[in-house]
């Protein structure tokens, strides 16, 4: 903890304000959306196929819009996209609380989702502004306060809803507009990256569209995206699976590991990972290792119950544990350097725009993987041989890093920036 105080210290007070905003975004964000799919379903009485449509919306305004977004940054100016994003989810997590109707839980998802394919972006290009040769740092720096964000909102959310959802509700929102009013004091205003010559929106999407090594990176990200999902999917549908009495609280100590590993070891994963290899090493060595984090489920052990021992119990969850301590390990190795190497691609041009088609393609190539996932998880259990999906999964993560490496051996890839002292983990 003391590397990450003198780290984050070593950052100007833009930096400093991003991370602080990151983790109040995430805490406000995980303490209600967890819990809103029950409270639709128990407490307002919907039908499945309407919470579906709820839940639906907000992920697809989010995703498809992330373009939308990143290029309203690089137009108009960081500060303002990302105070309108909050501005906007300030008003849907408000209205999420206090309406009842279809229609109005529709607009207002569609409000959450709009707000985040809005700061998302922006965010991310603010801080790749500010941080100039110190980004591999600042974006460690930063999904330490990220991941804690998403860790301490779910606990934040639960303790409340002994009240009311509509507590959550209004509590994340007031953080929301709390963390508005401080942008609008605090925050500078910083422009976007224009293209080189002036030009219209279309124009700017040609541009970024015809980046063919940004594009080409984009898309053999996907798999580490998918695989990076499955602390969503396949593993808490196994923790019901060899646990079916506690699968909830497995899956909890599922999500604490994920985000300790983030928390305690971003900073001196990256520090190390930086000493020895270039940006592109690291990526692919990040991924590989994302892929090989599932062969430990291969081999299955026995059922547990409240009657089981603990040896018995070891057995069984310990893979589990060290599947997604792993899978922890390989996204923390890979985040700083890939999003590092999104503004290197960029030219550092239209970089929020680039953000945003980067989220939207790996928004899309996560909501196929998890169709093929869900899918392959079906055909694997009916045919009595669930380890084929934990195959399945590191297949994807070898040829992802496959393609990325591909992708370096050409030299589209930018190659080690300068070193940084401060992210020498103390």
């Amino acid at each position: 903890m003391n590397s990450l105080a003198a780290q984050f210290r070593s950052f100007n007070g833009c930096i400093r304000l991003l991370m602080v905003q990151q983790f109040t975004i995430n805490t406000a964000f995980y303490m209600l959306m967890p819990y809103l799919a029950a409270h639709l379903a128990d407490d307002l009485g919907m039908a499945a196929w309407a919470v579906g449509l709820v839940l639906g919306v907000r992920n697809f305004a989010q995703q498809g819009m992330f373009l939308v977004g990143g290029t309203l940054a690089d137009r108009v100016g960081y500060k303002s996209v990302i105070v309108a994003g909050c501005v906007l989810r300030t008003v849907g997590f408000g209205l999420l609380g206090c309406v009842a109707s279809l229609p109005a839980l529709v607009a207002a998802s569609a409000a959450t989702g709009f707000a985040g394919a809005m700061f998302n972006p922006a965010v991310r290009a603010y801080l790749a502004h500010e941080a100039g040769e110190r980004r591999v740092a600042a974006f460690a720096a930063f999904n330490v306060f990220y991941q804690a964000g998403m860790f301490v909102g779910p606990l934040v959310g639960l303790a409340l809803l002994t009240a009311d959802f509509r507590l959550v509700c209004s509590v994340a929102a007031v953080l929301f507009l709390a963390l508005t009013l401080l942008q609008l004091r605090l925050l500078p205003a910083r422009g976007g990256t224009p293209s080189a010559e002036p030009s219209g929106v279309l124009a700017d999407w040609r541009t970024v569209v015809r980046n063919r090594p940004f594009v080409l990176f984009s898309l053999a990200m996907i798999g580490s995206y998918v695989l990076s999902f499955q602390v969503y999917l396949a593993l808490p549908l196994e923790a019901h699976r060899v646990a079916p009495g506690s699968g909830d609280a497995v899956t909890t100590a599922l999500f604490a590991v994920s985000a300790a590993v983030a928390v305690v070891g971003q900073l001196r994963i990256t520090a190390w990972a930086r000493a020895r290899w270039s940006p592109r090493r690291a990526i692919v060595y990040g991924i590989s290792l994302m892929g090989a984090a599932f062969l430990p489920l291969v081999t299955a052990g026995p059922t547990v119950d409240g009657r089981s021992g603990l040896l018995d119990r070891a057995v069984t969850l310990g893979p589990l544990l060290v599947s997604v301590a792993l899978l922890g390990l390989g996204t923390a190795a890979v985040y700083p350097f890939e999003m590092d190497t999104v503004v290197r691609l960029a030219g550092g041009r239209l970089v929020a725009t680039h953000y945003g088609l980067y989220n939207s393609v790996s928004g899309l190539g996560v909501t196929l993987g998890n169709l093929a996932t869900g899918a392959v998880w079906d055909a694997t259990d009916r045919l009595g041989h669930p380890e084929l999906t934990w195959w399945m999964l590191a297949v994807t993560g070898a040829l992802c890093a496959g393609c990325v490496a591909l992708l370096a051996r050409s030299g589209r890839l930018p190659a080690r920036p300068e070193p940084d002292p401060m992210t020498v983990a103390s």
